[in-house]
């Protein structure tokens, strides 16, 4: 199963960079780096990017995870995907650009 996380362009930079990230500021904050199922994605894009263009969606295989990755209630009891070490570079499955649109952002066909 794959699982999302949403960078913005300099966070994106940065993990490329340095071959890994414990996150944005949230998950700095928080302890712990958010993810978002398929289903819950486009909720996390509209709530939490509003607006912000030039921003990174990459996929990851919550299995290769490993342990480290926990499944927690969150927005509305739903179950969410928290990642509890660093996301490595190697770690991601593929990444894409995620545009706003007018009445949105542009998420890959086929993504939900």
């Amino acid at each position: 199963m794959l699982i999302y996380k949403i960078f913005r362009r300099a966070e994106w930079n940065d993990l490329v960079t340095q071959g890994q990230t414990s996150g944005a500021p949230v998950d700095l904050a928080d302890g712990y780096i958010h993810f978002s199922t398929a289903q819950q994605v486009m909720e996390t894009a509209a709530k939490h990017f509003a607006g912000e263009s030039d921003l990174v969606l990459v996929a990851c295989d919550a299995t290769a995870l490993g342990a480290e990755l926990k499944w927690e209630p969150s927005r509305g009891g739903a179950l969410f995907p928290h990642l509890y070490r660093a996301l490595h570079h190697a770690d991601i499955t593929w990444d894409t650009s995620l545009p706003l649109g007018v009445s949105g952002h542009i998420f890959p066909e086929g993504l939900v």
